[in-house]
This record gives structure tokens, sequence and C-alpha cells, in this order.
């Protein structure tokens, strides 16, 4: 059975992150005006946005499908989940999305939601999986890769968009997934690093 101390040092992460969405969801329009994605406004050093704009969103519904998206990933992956560990991925995996979407899609002008970040939380999760020699990352890494190249060829669910009120930012999915990658690699060359500077020569 899973303890409390347990259960918040595992969770503390996620549930930051929902009172964060839930909080600037009730704050709206303002937090929309203020704090989404915005090409132009980033521009004008409006610089904030490549981070806040991942913890708004376009309506409720589009807060509970990315507030359940968490708690899945949460059930997957929640052992990897320290408080600092998780806010540490979730910060480089929404500046990641956010700044494919500035060098990469110039014809996105707005972006709001946890979609692109948690693509990366779930590569990431995935990787971390199969570096603890859980088979079943490797199955969860190939699953959302063919996901990725779906959405790239074939374009995201027309009802989603509806649901949401706005189309779905797939290269975000395909810019957060590639941070979340290159964010485990980085730390892996890190832990290696110190490992082999422990070891006693």
């Amino acid at each position: 059975m899973m303890t409390l101390p347990y259960a918040l040092k595992h969770s503390g992460g996620p549930l930051i992150l929902i009172a964060l969405s839930v909080v600037a969801y009730l704050m709206e329009p303002l937090s929309g005006e203020w704090l989404s994605y915005d090409r132009f406004a980033i521009q004008g050093l409006e610089t904030w946005r490549v981070l806040t704009g991942n913890i708004v969103h376009t309506n409720g519904f589009h807060v509970l499908l990315n507030v359940a998206g968490l708690i899945l990933l949460w059930a997957l992956h929640g052992e990897h989940y320290r408080i600092g560990r998780f806010l540490k991925v979730f910060i480089w995996c929404a500046l990641g999305t956010s700044a494919g979407l500035y060098l990469y899609s110039p014809d996105m002008i707005l972006y709001a939601g946890l979609s692109g970040a948690l693509h990366g939380l779930f590569v990431w999760g995935a990787m971390m999986d199969i570096y603890n020699q859980v088979k079943s990352g490797w199955l969860l890494l190939f699953g959302v890769g063919i996901k990725l190249f779906h959405e790239q060829w074939f374009g995201s669910s027309h009802s989603v968009a509806m649901l949401i009120d706005a189309s779905v930012a797939v290269d975000a999915h395909l810019y957060g997934a590639f941070a979340g990658f290159i964010i485990f690699e980085l730390m892996y060359v890190f832990s290696r690093s110190k490992e082999v500077k422990k070891t006693p020569k």
C-alpha cells in the first residue's frame, strides 16, 4: 500500500502543475491574454510566455483532457516523479516545446496547453523505464513514435479540435517529445560522468 510520504514525494509535482493549470483557467481571460504563447508578444520581449504558455488552456475541456493525460502519465511513471526532478523535466520540456514552435513553426502564432510538455514527459518516462530495465518502456516509446508520425502525416483529430475549441498543435507534440528525449540523454550523460568521478582509481 502506498504510504502518504511516498504519495507526496511522487505526486507533488503533478499536483503543483494541475493546481497552476486550474488557477490559470479560473483567471481567464486575463491569464490567456498575459500568459499564453504569442509569437508577436514574445518578439516584443514578453519572454515569460515561452514557459507560461504551457499552463493556460483554451477552455475547460482542454484543462480536463490535459489533467487526465497528466494523471495517466503519473500512473505509468509515477515512481520517477520526485518533486524536484519532475518540475525540472517539465520546465525543460515546456521550454523545448515553445522554442521548437518559435524556431521551426513560424505560422504558429498562438499556443496554449500542456500537451507538448506532456509528450516530453511521456518520452522521458519511457526512457527512464528502459534505463531501469522495464521492458514496457520500449513499447511505450514505439507507441508514441507511431502517434507522432500519424499526427505529422495525417493531422490531428477533428473531434478533439472541436472539443478544445482550437486546432491541435501537432508540431508542439513533436517538439515536446524531442525535448523529453534530449533531456533524458543529458541527464544520463551527467549521471554517468558523476559515477566515473566517484569511481576509485
